[in-house]
C-alpha cells in the first residue's frame, strides 16, 4: 500500500490526510511540535495513520508532501527525501514569510526554491490553488460532469505522472502547467487561483496568467 508522508499538519496537510486515508493510503503525518499533539487527528484518520517526526514521515513516504510555511523551508528533511516524489503545496506570503528577493523580482518560484533545497528529490507543485476545505468538499468520481481540475507543475515527467495518478484517485482531474518554472501560473493572486474550474475551464486561466503578469 502506498504511504503518504506529510511534513506539515495544518489546514492543507490535515485535509490531504483525511482525503488520502479515505482513498486507501497509509498516512504518516508530522508537524513542527511533537507527534502526541496529533493524537486527535490520528484517531479520526483510523488504523492506517500514525503521527511521527518530520524525519520519520520523510523516511516512510512513498510520496511526500511538504505543506509548511515557506519561512520554515530550511526545516525540511533533505537526506530522507532523496530519490522521492515531493509534492509542494506552498504559496509565498511576504507578511508571513518575510520578503524574499528572488520571489519579489520573479526570478524563481516557490517550488523551484524547494527543488534547489532538495536536489535529489522530484518536486511537483500541486494543491496550492485550492482552499483546504474544498479538498474534501469538491472531490468527485472520475465520471462526474462537474469534476474540479487542479493544476500541477514539475520538471520530471515520470514524477508528474505519479502525482497525476494520486490526484485523480483523490477525486480531481489534473492539468499539467509545465515545468516548475511555470508554477507561478497558479500561485496566489493569479486568474487560476482559488476558483472551482473543470479542466476545460482552467486552461485559458493558466494562459491568461502570462498577460496578467505582464501588466
Amino acid at each position: 500500500m502506498t504511504t503518504l508522508g506529510l511534513i506539515g499538519a495544518g489546514n492543507i496537510g490535515s485535509q490531504l490526510a483525511r482525503l488520502a486515508a479515505a482513498n486507501g493510503y497509509d498516512i504518516v503525518i508530522s508537524n513542527s511540535r511533537t507527534p502526541d499533539t496529533l493524537s486527535d487527528l490520528i484517531h479520526e484518520l483510523g488504523d492506517n495513520a500514525r503521527a511521527a517526526t518530520p524525519i520519520e514521515a520523510a523516511e516512510a513516504a512513498d510520496i511526500a508532501v511538504v505543506t509548511i510555511p515557506l519561512k520554515a523551508i530550511d526545516q525540511v528533511p533533505v537526506e530522507q527525501l532523496e530519490g522521492k516524489i515531493v509534492i509542494d503545496t506552498n504559496n509565498y506570503y511576504p507578511q508571513r514569510d518575510g520578503n524574499i528577493a528572488e520571489l519579489d523580482d520573479e526570478s524563481t518560484t516557490v517550488s523551484e526554491m524547494l527543488q534547489k533545497l532538495l536536489p535529489g528529490s522530484y518536486v511537483v507543485k500541486a494543491f496550492n490553488n485550492i482552499a483546504a476545505a474544498d479538498l474534501t468538499a469538491d472531490a468527485r468520481p472520475a465520471d462526474a460532469d462537474d469534476r474540479r481540475a487542479l493544476p500541477i507543475a514539475g520538471d520530471d515527467e515520470d514524477s508528474k505522472a505519479s502525482v497525476v495518478t494520486f490526484i485523480e484517485k483523490l477525486g480531481f482531474d489534473v492539468v499539467d502547467a509545465g515545468p516548475l518554472a511555470e508554477g507561478w501560473r497558479f500561485q496566489r493572486d493569479t486568474p487560476a487561483y482559488g476558483l472551482k474550474m473543470t479542466a476545460e475551464e482552467i486552461h485559458p486561466k493558466l494562459a491568461e496568467a502570462k498577460r496578467y503578469r505582464d501588466m
